[in-house]
């Protein structure tokens, strides 16, 4: 489902509704406000009723309230024009909001935590083509990024971006290597993964690294009980660039693209599986939590 045109033909036939009221319907309802005041003001003189009342002057009042009220179809319709114009506008320049479904990014998200996305950072792109009109910055290494899943582009992503084009990835025995440097990861106190109790198993402790990708420092997880090899990798575009063994994976960055990982090393379906993201699928970059019906302490700025 395309909820960027559902949303932008709902504003597009609500401003319909708005243009046509305020040129066509509005005029019309003046007009017969007009005439029916005229005929009460007439009636009022036939009585000669120079002093008006307060009782006529309220039925005057409310005869002119009902001739100008708008038919019920129009008030709804040309009412939520601003509302939806005003949302449509901040979802596709500005920020989107999105809900994690997933614990691949555990710790740095938990599944539940609705985020924000900023849609900016990276250039403006027209909502439906998908045309990008201002340049903006490319993304950086450990950059939080929403994305269109390259295999299925109706699915929204959300990765860390570990690769810039160019850039050579080696992910072996679980050490991180970026154009032949050892990315630090140190160690800190084990997580608990409640994670896997709606799947009825039950909570574990998972060791727990803090890894320096450029000047970013976050929080990730490596289950050393998990065997470093890949299994059922995609046949994805570029995939000559990768280079695989029972110790990882290697691969080359192309032009235009990343290479993504998510924070939850050994229980994320991401670059190593299915292949690089090409610029033209981000979506922005994700920033903040902005509510967990879980815990409110959740609400914040992440890295």
């Amino acid at each position: 489902m395309n909820f960027a045109l559902i949303f932008f033909l709902l504003v597009v036939l609500t401003s319909i509704a708005w243009i046509a009221d305020k040129l066509i319907f509005l005029p019309r309802r003046q007009r017969a406000a007009n005439a029916v005041m005229y005929t009460f003001d007439q009636q009022q003189e036939k009585l000669e009723k120079l002093f008006i009342s307060e009782n006529a002057t309220r039925e005057r009042a409310r005869l002119c309230e009902e001739t100008l009220r708008r038919p019920w179809w129009l008030e709804y319709s040309a009412s939520f024009f601003p509302v939806l114009l005003v949302a449509f506008l901040l979802r596709s320049f500005i920020v989107e909001p999105f809900k994690i479904p997933s614990g691949s990014m555990l710790p740095t998200l938990l599944v539940g935590d609705f985020i924000l996305v900023n849609k900016y950072n990276y250039g403006i792109r027209l909502p439906i083509i998908d045309k990008k009109i201002t340049p903006g910055r490319d993304p950086q290494r450990g950059d939080v990024v929403v994305f269109r899943y390259p295999p299925q582009e109706s699915i929204a992503y959300i990765k860390r971006v570990i690769g810039l084009p160019g850039d050579i990835v080696s992910y072996q025995d679980k050490r991180l290597m970026i154009n032949g440097k050892m990315v630090p990861k140190t160690p800190i106190s084990d997580y608990l993964d409640n994670s896997p109790i709606s799947l009825g198993q039950t909570p574990k402790y998972v060791k727990q690294y803090l890894e320096a990708l450029g000047h970013k420092r976050h929080a990730l997880l490596n289950d050393p009980a998990i065997p470093p090899f890949l299994i059922e990798t995609d046949d994805y575009p570029y995939r000559k660039n990768c280079f695989y063994n029972s110790h990882g994976m290697i691969c080359k960055v192309p032009p235009g693209h990343y290479f993504v990982m998510g924070d939850n090393r050994d229980n994320s379906a991401d670059s190593r599986y299915w292949g690089f993201v090409p610029n033209r699928n981000l979506i922005g970059r994700a920033f903040c939590i902005w509510l967990n019906f879980s815990s409110l302490k959740r609400i914040g700025f992440f890295e």
